[in-house]
């Protein structure tokens, strides 16, 4: 019998759920900014999807090297969202929203990794 995968923590759930947000906003994304900026974007919330995923998966020492890279993929997410704001590609009120999500998921990230960083023995 095989046993079930581990329980998704919630910052995978959180981040799937700012990356469905954030894929109704590239829907409506200008057109002349969507394949260069856009895919950016999407590319590094694929890239925090699977390094949160495969984290779960992964022994303790190595969570700790995982979360690192996924937290800055997180933080590749923010900047690139920041330029879209900023050159308007992004209404003010779906930044804010998809920038809460954000700070939330990045809160949990460095939670998890500090706690993991506690219970591993440093080599």
């Amino acid at each position: 019998m095989v046993s079930p995968p581990p329980a998704a923590p919630s910052a995978l759930l959180k981040a799937k759920i700012a990356y469905s947000f954030w894929f109704k906003i590239y829907n409506d994304f200008p057109k002349a900014h969507r394949y260069i900026l856009g895919e950016k974007i999407g590319d590094y919330f694929l890239a925090l999807l699977e390094n949160i995923f495969i984290s779960i998966y992964l022994p303790p020492e190595q969570k700790i090297q995982r979360l690192t890279i996924a937290i800055s993929k997180l933080d590749g997410v923010k900047f690139f969202l920041q330029i879209a704001w900023e050159n308007k590609c992004i209404p003010s009120e779906k930044y804010s929203t998809l920038s809460e999500l954000l700070n939330e998921i990045g809160r949990m990230l460095g939670g998890w990794k500090k706690g993991l960083e506690k219970k591993t023995p440093q080599k």
